[in-house]
């Protein structure tokens, strides 16, 4: 997390923008992975921290022989989705229904429900945000910290249900899949503008720090 390396100000770190637990990209590339180690030692090298540098290169894709025979995650048709973002939203929930309750019977758990919201729930409290009517925030939690957690949960069950589906799809598929081809990914996108334009303090630092990873962020703007 750069937020918190930056405010612990360790003498030396490097910001790799790579998904989380994989710090040196992806399995197998022992040639990509020595790049940023030596990016790492190089470091090493300069007169005074705190020294907070990003990593510039993205990890390559996984390689044929990892991926081959996998399923991709299930797909939408974003026709239907235009200029109604909480609609999409509410229809792709329903259709991940029947995944998630697969994964959370192999599982016998689930992460979801934090929040104490169905997520039919949880998807009109991200769009009464979309459509700059906020609901009210849960009991004795601030904006940001109600957003969050709901916002959470929907995350989780998208990545749950998405696990659920034939192939075993891996991380870094999910990863992609939320972020570039579903209602709730563009919604969490929108959703950041959105907390970073409030007036709202707590809703700036939830859209500023943890809304959107950042290397989803380093990864659109490059």
């Amino acid at each position: 997390m750069r937020e918190h390396t930056a405010a612990m100000g360790p003498p030396r770190a490097l910001w790799v923008p790579f998904i989380l637990g994989r710090p040196f990209g992806v399995p197998g590339d022992a040639a990509f992975q020595h790049r940023v180690l030596r990016a790492v030692l190089q470091l090493l090298a300069a007169p005074a921290g705190p020294v907070l540098v990003d990593y510039a290169e993205e990890a390559p894709a996984p390689r044929a022989e990892e991926t081959e025979g996998m399923a991709c995650p299930v797909s939408f048709d974003r026709k239907t989705d235009a200029g109604d973002l909480g609609a999409a939203l509410a229809r792709e929930i329903e259709e991940l229904a029947p995944w998630h309750d697969l994964a959370a019977k192999r599982r016998s758990r689930t992460t979801t429900g934090l929040s104490g919201m169905t997520m039919e729930e949880a998807a009109q409290f991200v769009t009464s945000y979309l459509n700059s009517v906020p609901a009210s925030n849960l009991n004795g939690m601030s904006a940001g910290e109600a957003l969050k957690i709901v916002c959470d949960d929907l995350r989780a069950y998208y990545y749950e249900a998405a696990a659920a589906q034939p192939g075993n799809p891996d991380a870094q598929a999910v990863l992609y899949w939320f972020w570039h081809d579903t209602a709730a990914g563009r919604a969490f996108l929108a959703l950041q503008k959105i907390c970073l334009a409030s007036g709202d303090q707590s809703l700036q630092v939830l859209g500023g720090n943890s809304l959107v990873p950042r290397a989803i962020v380093h990864a659109r703007e490059h």
